[in-house]
């Protein structure tokens, strides 16, 4: 029996477009979450419009440090060409405002919404009621009651827990051996590869601030002179 030919990948990138943020090739060996029948396995973590535009990543996870507002998600949704978990809040913003942000994302086309950490599970369960799309609920500590987000109606669990990622992803893999996980994977291959190996279906991967990117192609401008 002849061996398996790798399969070749034609790849189209143009002039004007082929300098992108590109995500770590390891993330290709996870599993991925298969939503609304699009396979997602990289998911940047960025609001920056211009990143959007210029990535690889299938899909883009837009959670900030502020109240979220319909206009942020409108303008977010407007510049991807790749589908878009949308931060809600749950930890500085709290009941029915957190509901009704996640209709309105929903409304205006993002593929799941993200809710943080202190979010209760009432309003998790508001939420799963409310909406048809994905409720991601972000999980920080080994010590988060998994079972009772999964009962109060999460749909996926965004593990962020710093340099413990790995810890609670295989806690939680152990208990829960098919609930899909997302993972915060580090910054490096190493730490996105012990990640995927504790059992994390998709992997978000920060990427460098538009400022040294820009940085970097200054550089390189400077030396033709």
């Amino acid at each position: 029996m002849e061996p398996k030919k790798p399969k070749i990948v034609p790849e189209i990138k143009g002039i004007l477009r082929s300098h992108v943020i590109e995500v770590p090739s390891c993330i290709r060996d996870c599993s991925g979450i298969k939503i609304f029948g699009k396979r997602i396995k990289s998911l940047l973590f960025t609001t920056d419009v211009a990143v959007i535009r210029n990535t690889n990543a299938d899909a883009i996870i837009a959670v900030y440090p502020f109240t979220p507002q319909p206009l942020i998600t409108q303008a977010l949704l407007l510049a991807a060409d790749v589908p878009i978990f949308c931060g809600v809040g749950g930890g500085i913003t709290q009941g029915k405002r957190v509901v009704n942000l996640a209709l309105d994302a929903e409304f205006k086309g993002a593929m799941g919404v993200v809710v943080n950490a202190p979010t209760s599970n009432d309003i998790v369960r508001k939420i799963r009621e409310t909406i048809d799309i994905p409720v991601v609920v972000t999980v920080i500590s080994e010590n988060e009651n998994i079972k009772e987000r999964i009962q109060a109606g999460a749909t996926i669990l965004n593990v962020s827990g710093g340099k413990n990622t790995p810890n609670i992803v295989r806690r939680i893999r152990e208990e829960y051996p098919t609930f899909p996980i997302i993972a915060t994977g580090g910054p490096t291959e190493e730490t996105i590869k012990r990640t995927i190996e504790a059992g994390a279906n998709a992997i978000t991967y920060t990427p460098p601030p538009s400022g040294d990117v820009m940085g970097d192609l200054m550089d390189k401008y400077r030396e033709q002179y």
